[in-house]
């Protein structure tokens, strides 16, 4: 765990009993303090001017303001905080545009609780939460090729490569660090430089373009047994 102290978590969901029942659920577990419980994006916004937030649990349905458009923001104005979609959607298109704003993963309303607990550690610890609804949408975006990247293929370097496939094992940038025996301010600049190399805007962008581009192989990993049903590697 990257955190020494209590991981601080936000939920915004319009549904009060679910909202409070998730709150309580939360704060049940270890190391998790549920510090913001919004009905709503606003509501959400000022209390992030006093709350400091690690990891927010968002639906993208919500009254007032979009989700979806409240995730551009939160990566512009409060960077540093991990967001994960907790939705009912089953739209395709849009959970794919959402993993393209630099969400950590999305987790089904109709999941298990214990996948709650499992996503928000991992975006805590700044990994990708490769879920099976995670593994699907790379599926369904390979074989429907919705996303217009640049037709030409980007040469990586091995170190590159390497990195590409440790983040799709769900490693972090001091895991991934130590693996390559690099610095984590090393690793930060080498996806940054992918992305720009690539054209694309976030971690999960950089693993679709890896999938399309044959550099990581889904049914390589599945036979290798490196996913799982519940989610882990």
């Amino acid at each position: 765990m990257l955190f020494s102290s209590r991981i601080n978590v936000a939920l915004v969901d319009d549904h009060t009993l679910f909202r409070k029942t998730l709150k309580n659920y939360i704060t049940t577990a270890s190391n998790f303090n549920v510090v913001v419980h919004s009905p709503n994006i606003p509501d959400l916004f000022n209390n992030l001017k006093e709350f400091k937030v690690h990891v927010l649990l968002m639906d993208i349905y919500m009254p007032l303001v979009n989700g979806n458009e409240a995730i551009h923001v939160l990566s512009s104005e409060y960077p540093d905080i991990k967001v994960l979609v907790l939705s009912m959607c089953s739209d395709m298109n849009l959970l794919s545009e959402i993993l393209d704003s630099g969400v950590y993963g999305i987790v089904s309303k109709t999941d298990e609780p214990e996948e709650i607990i499992r996503a928000i550690t991992a975006a805590a610890e700044q990994k990708i939460y490769r879920n099976k609804l995670f593994t699907e949408l790379m599926y369904w975006n390979k074989q429907n090729d919705i996303k217009n990247y640049n037709s030409t293929k980007v040469l990586f370097n091995d170190r590159e490569c390497e990195i590409l496939k440790l983040l799709w094992e769900e490693k972090s940038n001091k895991e991934i660090a130590d693996h390559l025996f690099l610095s984590v301010r090393s690793v930060e600049k080498i996806r940054q430089d992918m992305k720009e190399k690539t054209g694309v805007k976030s971690t999960i962008g950089l693993l679709k373009y890896a999938i399309k581009k044959r550099i990581i192989s889904i049914d390589q990993y599945n036979a290798n047994g490196l996913y799982r049903e519940n989610g882990f590697s």
